[in-house]
């Protein structure tokens, strides 16, 4: 033993001499130097006599609920699979079914749609119905701005009241425009109300849709239109002075023509039409809230 320390000693000194450094001997070669002829390798207790056991376990150790799949054949990490493909068989399954129901929903309403806005055909005429059910009123489509004739016309809504004042006599209202009042608020305002741009023409074209020329409602939609343009005529009056309590009201449309452009060789009709409604006695469910204004400004409750 001495003399292998005196040995290593000396190739020590001699490298340094050199400039270069040997090359460390394995820890194992300078146990193996050191141990006596004939002697064994000794192992820990427990061990089993597998030096690598405790190894392979501290490795083992480390692994947890986020590792990796495990290596590959060449000893490359796999990682997890994501997507649907990555949830538990129960999973993927309610996964799978609720994207096959969502897939249906989408095609069969961009179907209904599609043939709402499109012209009559043999799937219109003998399915219309379901279409319009399944359209109305939430995914109403109006394409007039892109039709190959778009309108050409100036459509005002007008309304008066016939009122009761404080001595008791009843009297009737000028005409209001309620179109031009709408125009007024929107007119310079960077951020007009959906209320004073569509309310009004929105509900004047729904109740004109569902009646006949002869104002008579086609069935419940028809109904429900008048209901609804005289919530809107009350609302667009209740803003005016009108000098007693609303008994009964009247609306009617003012259609003009556009006059055509200079260049244009097109004659068009630029006088008023106008379509008068019967009156309509107001009730409580008419009014905004269920009450009207008084003569001096003050709110009244209305009656039946």
């Amino acid at each position: 033993m001495d003399s292998y320390d005196k040995e290593g000693g000396r190739a020590e000194l001699a490298a340094n001499l050199r400039g270069t450094a040997p090359h460390p001997s394995p820890p194992g070669a300078r146990a193996a130097a050191s141990r006596p002829a004939g002697a064994s390798p000794t192992t820990s207790p427990g061990s089993g006599g597998d030096p690598g056991a405790n190894t392979a376990a501290g490795e083992g150790a480390d692994a947890g609920p986020g590792a990796d799949a495990g290596p590959d054949a060449d000893g490359v990490p796999v990682p997890r699979t994501g997507g649907i493909a990555g949830l538990s068989l129960p999973y993927q399954v309610v996964a799978s079914v609720a994207l096959a129901v969502v897939t249906v929903f989408t095609c069969y309403h961009l179907a209904m749609v599609f043939l709402h806005v499109a012209p009559s055909n043999t799937l219109t005429k003998q399915h219309g119905k379901a279409v319009d059910e399944w359209v109305f009123p939430e995914f109403e489509q109006n394409w007039k701005l892109f039709a190959p004739n778009p309108l050409q016309q100036n459509i005002a809504v007008h309304a008066r009241a016939e009122i009761t004042a404080a001595d008791g006599g009843r009297r009737t209202t000028r005409w209001i425009d309620l179109t031009a009042d709408d125009g007024e608020a929107i007119r310079g305002n960077l951020l007009p109300s959906h209320v004073n741009q569509n309310e009004l023409r929105r509900g004047w074209d729904f109740f004109v849709n569902s009646h006949t020329t002869d104002n008579r409602p086609n069935g419940l939609r028809g109904r429900l239109s008048e209901r609804y343009i005289r919530r809107i005529a009350m609302l667009r009056l209740d803003a005016h002075d009108l000098g007693g309590r609303v008994e009964r009201i009247q609306l009617r449309s003012a259609t003009r023509g556009i006059q055509a452009p200079v260049w244009s060789k097109e004659e068009t009709d630029t006088r008023t039409y106008y379509r008068t409604l019967p009156w309509w006695t107001v009730t409580a469910a008419d009014l905004p809230e269920g009450v009207e204004r008084g003569e001096d400004g003050s709110r009244t409750e209305a009656h039946q």
